[in-house]
């Protein structure tokens, strides 16, 4: 029986995923993919024009979702920002535990193709976002680790329920970032005082 090609771009993909995830990306080759799924290499390039074409279709709507929360941030400041900021990226993460699980390890890399370029940029505006836009380093920092963390939690506990994973990460995150509109001014370091 000769399988409908949606069938097989689907099949394609759901394979690519399930290597991506043991391997790593840069770990499986599209004759890996075409194993998988039981068809030849050159049916991987059917529907898919290269590796990078096929995680960017895998990845779409993870970054479409990313795209809005950024959208969602637009103008907003303080402990608003953080709140929606928090909100959204664990949503986000819960929801597409298994895209961010093939993309642990490698990220950086992957930020390098085109398809994910605009991704760094996105990212550093949820990351100060969710620092409240301080221009505390104790802010940046922690809103850098947050992320970090939240996309590891993710990929590592597959064993928890999205409810149960989504709840212990917002409660994390609450504690952790202490909303910027509770901090008092930042006193001047001895720098500031020489000047």
């Amino acid at each position: 029986m000769v399988r409908a090609v949606s069938d097989t771009h689907g099949e394609i993909l759901a394979a690519a995923a399930r290597q991506f995830t043991v391997t790593g990306y840069r770990g499986t080759s599209l004759q890996d993919i075409a194993r998988e799924v039981g068809c030849s290499k050159a049916t991987v390039l059917y529907h898919f024009a290269n590796k990078e074409a096929l995680l960017a279709e895998l990845m779409a709507p993870a970054i479409e979702v990313l795209r809005s929360l950024d959208e969602q941030l637009t103008g907003l400041t303080g402990a608003a920002a953080q709140e929606v900021a928090a909100q959204g990226f664990v949503d986000l993460a819960v929801r597409f535990r298994q895209e961010i699980a093939v993309l642990r390890g490698e990220f950086p890399e992957l930020l390098c193709q085109p398809a994910f370029a605009h991704i760094q940029e996105i990212s550093d505006r949820l990351r100060d976002a969710l620092a409240g836009h301080s221009d505390r380093p104790g802010a940046r920092i922690a809103a850098l680790v947050l992320l970090a963390g939240i996309s590891e939690a993710c990929g590592e506990f597959a064993d928890i329920t999205d409810d149960e994973l989504r709840l212990a990460l917002l409660t994390l995150v609450r504690r952790a970032v202490e909303p910027v509109d509770a901090l008092p001014p930042q006193q001047p370091t001895t720098e500031d005082k020489d000047s």
